[in-house]
């Protein structure tokens, strides 16, 4: 009798074990189960924003490469390595490994890409200068013009000629959108969104019958939609008035000066995408007229 309830209670003490073992290993069991659902919706997160850094790049190529005039065989070579990048990841695991893997090679891209973009970035303002310097020609002949006109207004009143032949005129008159760096260093653009500030460079050609000194021209620049960019000053000049962007002031020594002047970009938008018109003014008089095109 004795030995029946130790048999009993021996059995009661091991199922007793035997269902605080179970109760151990289902509570491990769904926290290692709950912990791997965590990693994997982690992953999959972390995956995603790969996903989203390589598009960006890829959209900043695709920018580059619309904007070069020369077809540029390095951009396109980057950018298609940054798409087969995209293909492969779509289909990897969900791993640590895998995707530290994906990291690497993303930061590898972005070092590439940020030496490609400042060299294609250079060429873009070579390009723009060689183009600026064929101006030099214009400038020859606006001389040689002004000097023929004096020629032929010696026939009239000595105080008429005065008048107009010492009239500065300038030359080469260009707008563009820039890119300001944080060094200083501008890329000419002809993207708006891209533009921080509008370039509008001109000469002011060289006339010996104008009297050196300060002067003053009044520039007006007009973005697509008709508004006049800048301060929007106005100044009257007997019955006209002229509203300006901004006003260039400079020394001028009978001699060509080349000048640029800046229009910053509006406070709560971009520039307007099309075609703007650029005047330039001396008083009330226009003396050279340009136009340019943000895309």
């Amino acid at each position: 009798m004795e030995g029946s309830q130790k048999s009993s209670t021996g059995l009661k003490v091991g199922l007793g074990i035997l269902l605080v073992l179970f109760l151990v290993t289902a509570f491990y069991t769904s926290k290692l189960y709950s912990e791997k659902q965590e990693n994997e919706k982690l992953l999959v997160n972390e995956k995603k924003q790969v996903m989203n850094d390589l598009n960006n790049m890829a959209k900043d190529y695709d920018e580059a490469i619309a904007e070069s005039e020369i077809k540029n065989q390095d951009l396109i070579a980057a950018r298609e390595r940054i798409q087969g990048l995209m293909d492969s990841l779509k289909v990897s695991q969900n791993s640590v490994g895998s995707l530290w893997n994906y990291k690497k090679k993303y930061m590898a891209l972005q070092e590439e890409m940020d030496v490609l973009l400042t060299e294609n970035d250079r060429l873009k303002g070579e390009n723009q200068y060689l183009a600026s310097s064929l101006d030099s020609t214009q400038v020859q002949l606006a001389e040689r013009t002004m000097f023929t006109d004096s020629l032929l207004v010696q026939n009239t009143e000595l105080a008429t000629v005065v008048k107009d032949a010492a009239a500065l005129q300038t030359v080469g008159l260009v707008g563009m959108g820039v890119i300001e760096r944080n060094s200083g260093k501008q890329i000419p653009t002809e993207r708006a969104t891209r533009s921080d500030k509008i370039k509008v460079c001109f000469t002011v050609a060289k006339n010996m019958l104008t009297e050196a000194g300060d002067k003053e021209l009044y520039v007006q620049v007009i973005d697509p939609k008709n508004n006049v960019l800048g301060s929007n000053d106005q100044i009257e000049f007997e019955d006209q008035v002229l509203n300006y962007s901004l006003i260039s002031r400079f020394n001028y020594e009978n001699r060509n000066l080349n000048i640029c002047e800046y229009i910053n970009e509006l406070k709560d938008s971009k520039f307007e995408k099309g075609r703007y018109q650029v005047n330039v003014f001396s008083d009330k008089a226009l003396v050279s007229s340009s136009e340019f095109e943000l895309k």
